[in-house]
């Protein structure tokens, strides 16, 4: 696939059909990508097949949102819960993140995607961290969508980095901590320049954020499919950005204070 568009229907088109308003559409959409062990399992299959299906998903979405006008995606690729998995399960998933990434990126990197990771990525292999580099070098001045990957990432780790981090400021007296407010955390997080998520979509039914996240959707509005991974498709994320746009999001404030959008 040579560009995002190529062999995708008109999404822009579609959106409108379905009364969704593309001047309202979410900056940031966030996605926990449950249910591909579960797709796979159903049909006998081994679990990594169901990941190789998830793939194919995340292709889906990319150049989907890149259609739509969505500023950033971003996806929950690897948790630092799951190194609990089996460990070919784990080392399966570590090769194919490295071979999609090699495999995806010329392409993205023509058609305007920035990619950007998440995570402790120090613990990773020392060739899937020059991987992930390269990528996030090559697609830097990109501006048409940023694709967000969470790698061996947590919530709390995250905050825990943050913290450290801050920490080691007020320790060689470059900052007092009275001074600490939440844009000093907002600079520490490891990606401070992106906006919080304005819609988190979770596939197959749980209903958790499971670790993602956490500073920056305090605010996201949730959305909650059963449609497993590998089967959700542009008509399933233009249904949830439709529900989206269906809601009045207050903020902590009274609905008549309320922003549009």
């Amino acid at each position: 696939m040579s560009n995002l568009s190529e062999h995708n229907p008109n999404w822009r088109a579609r959106a409108e059909s379905l009364g969704i308003d593309l001047n309202r559409l979410p900056r940031h959409i966030a996605m926990i990508m449950d249910g591909n062990g579960r797709w796979a399992q159903a049909r006998g299959l081994p679990r990594l097949i169901g990941h190789i299906n998830g793939h194919r998903t995340v292709r889906r979405m990319v150049y989907g949102c890149a259609e739509l006008g969505i500023e950033a995606l971003s996806l929950y690729t690897f948790s630092t819960e799951n190194w609990r998995r089996p460990a070919e399960e784990v080392q399966g998933l570590m090769a194919m993140l490295a071979r999609s990434t090699r495999e995806e990126l010329p392409i993205m990197a023509r058609n305007g995607v920035r990619i950007l990771f998440s995570g402790r990525l120090h613990e990773l292999s020392p060739e899937l961290q020059s991987i992930l580099l390269r990528a996030q070098e090559l697609t830097a001045r990109n501006r048409r969508i940023t694709l967000h990957l969470a790698i061996n990432y947590g919530g709390r780790a995250e905050l825990v980095d943050a913290v450290r981090a801050i920490a080691r400021k007020i320790q060689q007296g470059k900052l007092q901590p009275d001074a600490i407010d939440e844009a000093t955390i907002q600079a520490h997080l490891y990606q401070p320049d992106l906006p919080d998520p304005d819609l988190l979509i979770r596939t197959a039914g749980e209903q958790r954020v499971s670790n993602f996240l956490l500073w920056q959707t305090a605010y996201t509005e949730l959305y909650i499919t059963p449609v497993l991974w590998p089967d959700f498709d542009m008509e399933h994320l233009l249904t949830a950005i439709a529900d989206y746009q269906s809601r009045q999001r207050k903020f902590g404030m009274v609905p008549e204070a309320t922003p549009v959008g």
